[in-house]
């Protein structure tokens, strides 16, 4: 761990009153795995994080430079390009990047523009035999080796072997493909592990996309971005899942290329000044209104118990008899990760996989995805297309109830892009532990920046 982090006691630190996320692991019916007894809360510091950071053109620029250009980054799923000349594009902060699936099924990725005048190779996803320019022919087998140059007669200062297209590093991990535009960045296997050893138990690779829907939002990608990193935002922007979400209960951790935070489900917020039943609990889970009747609990069932219970039964036609190895916390809690810089997979049966980055070359504006990715029996399912949204288009029409928690986020994003671009405040202030995960992801841009 970079010496800039500080290991904190989970005993003897700062945290909410009442019941901590282990505790509630201890009232599990099931065996809890050795990856969610993992505790690595950091200190990261309390300074300000500098609003240019959001707001500044220039440093926009420092983050097309010294960061889109140098790190692993998430680019697709292997499943979207599943056979020989299956080709997707890939856009980061003005730049386009080509990925083709090849003969030998593996994958390689090149810059998406013509080495004779510089014109965009493919401009859709789709299905090639060849990589031909449109603008004056020039072709390319797959594998990036020169095929054919119209009039080649003119061209005599080309060499056929020295006019291959460049290749860029690529590496897969759990069914996803990441490159980087640096071909002397250091080894993916280091970059990922942290996050692939904490996966091991929950191979994201056997799942297929069910749904991918995507949406410019008119803010800075980490404003975005940020907004899913912690639960401390619930009590204002979701009040209405409050009864059944624990958010400041959250377990928040930080290791050197990754960081979580669980947010336990099926228990009440901390915040709530009222008692509630534990079948108060399961209504507020199920969408019940308040004054329905509430069910009755088996005798020594918790609401934890009882919801994860009823989920495995609605999880065993598509994942089998693997609903009964996971345990309550498992199928209910909300185990987000992060992998720097803005690859966001959830553990378990959570179907969630986020994604945020600049939209274009604009630093006020992002596009933000949500792959969810589901477990399947037999053959696996054709990967969902992607939908984009319309700027006025709801998440709900697309995600349902989860689409109508994104709605109420997105809802803040051009609020706090305003109120950055008016405040005379020159850094924002932001909790110790809560939000420790935002703080994290600014020490590590800071890093790559070089501030």
């Amino acid at each position: 761990m970079a010496e800039m982090y500080k290991d904190l006691d989970p005993e003897t630190m700062p945290r909410s009153p009442g019941l901590t996320y282990q505790d509630l692991l201890d009232q599990d019916s099931h065996e809890v795995p050795a990856v969610l007894r993992l505790e690595s809360p950091k200190d990261v510091g309390l300074e300000e994080v500098p609003v240019r950071r959001y707001i500044s053109r220039e440093y926009h620029e420092l983050e097309k430079e010294r960061l889109w250009k140098k790190v692993w980054q998430f680019a697709c799923r292997e499943e979207e390009m599943p056979d020989p000349g299956d080709h997707m594009r890939y856009d980061i902060a003005g730049m386009s990047f080509l990925l083709v699936r090849q003969e030998d099924r593996s994958i390689k990725a090149y810059p998406n523009a013509c080495l004779h005048r510089g014109r965009m190779l493919k401009e859709h996803d789709g299905h090639t035999s060849e990589i031909r320019c449109a603008f004056h022919g020039f072709a390319w087998h797959l594998d990036g080796c020169l095929k054919d140059i119209p009039a080649r007669w003119d061209f005599p200062q080309i060499k056929d072997e020295e006019f291959s297209l460049p290749e860029i590093p690529v590496a897969t991990w759990a069914g996803f493909v990441f490159i980087n535009p640096d071909p002397d960045c250091g080894p993916f296997d280091d970059f990922i592990k942290d996050l692939a050893d904490q996966f091991e138990r929950w191979d994201l690779g056997s799942l297929y996309i069910q749904a991918h829907v995507a949406r410019k939002l008119p803010c800075n990608w980490k404003i975005a971005q940020e907004a899913f990193c912690e639960a401390y935002h619930v009590n204002a922007t979701h009040p209405q899942i409050m009864r059944g979400l624990g958010d400041v209960n959250s377990q928040v951790d930080v290791w050197e290329n990754c960081a979580r935070v669980i947010t336990p489900g099926a228990t009440p917020s901390p915040l709530l000044d009222y008692e509630l039943s534990d079948g108060d609990v399961v209504m507020s889970m199920m969408g019940m209104p308040h004054d329905a009747e509430p069910p009755q609990l088996p005798e020594g069932m918790n609401a934890r118990a009882f919801v994860a219970a009823m989920s495995r039964e609605g999880l065993r036609a598509d994942a089998g008899d693997r609903v009964d190895l996971y345990c309550d916390a498992e199928i209910v809690d909300s185990i987000d990760y992060t992998q720097f810089p803005n690859f966001h997979p959830w553990g378990a049966f959570n179907k969630i996989v986020y994604r945020f980055r600049p939209n274009g070359d604009d630093h006020r504006s992002c596009i933000m995805e949500c792959y969810q990715l589901m477990p399947f029996q037999g053959e696996r399912p054709p990967a969902a297309p992607i939908h984009w949204l319309g700027d006025d288009e709801k998440w709900s029409s697309a995600l349902g109830f989860l689409g109508k928690v994104f709605d109420q986020d997105v809802f803040n994003m051009p609020k706090v892009q305003q109120g950055l671009e008016s405040t005379y405040k020159t850094g924002l202030f932001m909790s110790g532990y809560q939000e420790s995960k935002v703080r994290w992801l600014h020490r590590k841009l800071g890093e790559w920046i070089g501030e």
